[in-house]
């Protein structure tokens, strides 16, 4: 294929705008990581911007998980984030799965249900009010359960579900296949790339938990990840005297959020794959 110059003019600007884009975003991170492995007298003499270190420390890293809450929070935050992301899973497609079916009684009036919910909600009292009399204060339940579900991600899945052929719930029926067969052993295996990506949101929003740990949760031992980095990024600037000796605030700050945010980004290439493939590839033959 012979491409002309007029294509070769926009192929060059889709480069150099995705070439901004890419920097745009990775600039930022670099500045917080270079900061987070500096010493704190050299970032305040470079004025607080530095992108290449001219040396090297991990006392940051040190101060952070040794005199902080970080290490429990950190704990927490993988707790409710896979057990989290197990519930949400398994509540979602148990969900989605009947009302991707036709012939079941009332669709209609369930999907409006769960489109209102998306509209419209109790409120923050009294979704306080039912957290309290079901006795989920100060635990890690009260992170997981009130977000168990996601309206959006019912309606993706439920698509998807939709999206399969029919011939595949026949043939199973006329094997003497029941409903909860059928999702466990036809629809859930072909729905790994939908049940992935539908799990990656789950994942980052219990992740990033905080709302709902500064609602219902007073114990700072059950504080999430989220929580302590927000109070390690509001400690108050230290005297700029004996920089040497002082705690490294800046840097530990800078710290805080590479620790916040170096697992999804080193989950999330490995999840990213499924994106892209063939979602039925395999399941109908001739």
């Amino acid at each position: 294929m012979v491409r002309g110059w007029e294509d070769r003019i926009v192929n060059t600007i889709v480069v150099v705008i995705l070439g901004l884009a890419a920097l745009a975003a990775i600039l930022p991170l670099m500045y917080v990581f270079a900061v987070s492995i500096t010493p704190f007298s050299e970032v305040l003499k470079n004025g607080g911007f530095i992108l290449i270190p001219k040396s090297i420390t991990f006392s940051a890293y040190y101060k952070l998980f040794t005199e902080t809450n970080i290490p429990k929070a950190f704990w927490v935050t993988i707790f409710i984030t896979v057990v989290g992301t197990i519930v949400n899973l398994i509540l979602t497609s148990l969900m989605a799965y009947p009302l991707s079916r036709r012939n079941l009684p009332g669709r209609s009036f369930f999907l409006l249900m769960v489109v209102f919910t998306m509209l419209f909600s109790g409120g923050l009292i009294p979704t306080y009010l039912v957290v309290k009399s079901l006795g989920l204060l100060d635990s890690v339940w009260s992170m997981i359960l009130p977000n168990a579900i996601w309206a959006f991600n019912i309606l993706i899945m439920k698509s998807f579900f939709e999206s399969l052929p029919e011939e595949l719930f026949e043939s199973a029926r006329m094997d003497g296949a029941k409903e909860f067969r059928i999702l466990w052993q036809i629809v859930l295996p072909l729905s790994i790339p939908s049940m992935l990506t539908i799990g990656l949101f789950y994942m980052v929003g219990h992740w990033n938990e905080f709302f709902q740990a500064i609602m219902y949760v007073t114990d700072r031992d059950l504080f999430p990840l989220q929580v302590v980095i927000r109070e390690i990024l509001m400690l108050t600037q230290q005297p700029l005297e004996n920089a040497e000796n002082m705690l490294p605030t800046e840097t530990m700050q800078m710290a805080s959020v590479i620790a916040a945010s170096l697992p999804i980004i080193i989950v999330y290439p490995f999840i990213q794959k499924h994106f892209t493939k063939g979602m039925l590839m395999g399941s109908v033959k001739g």
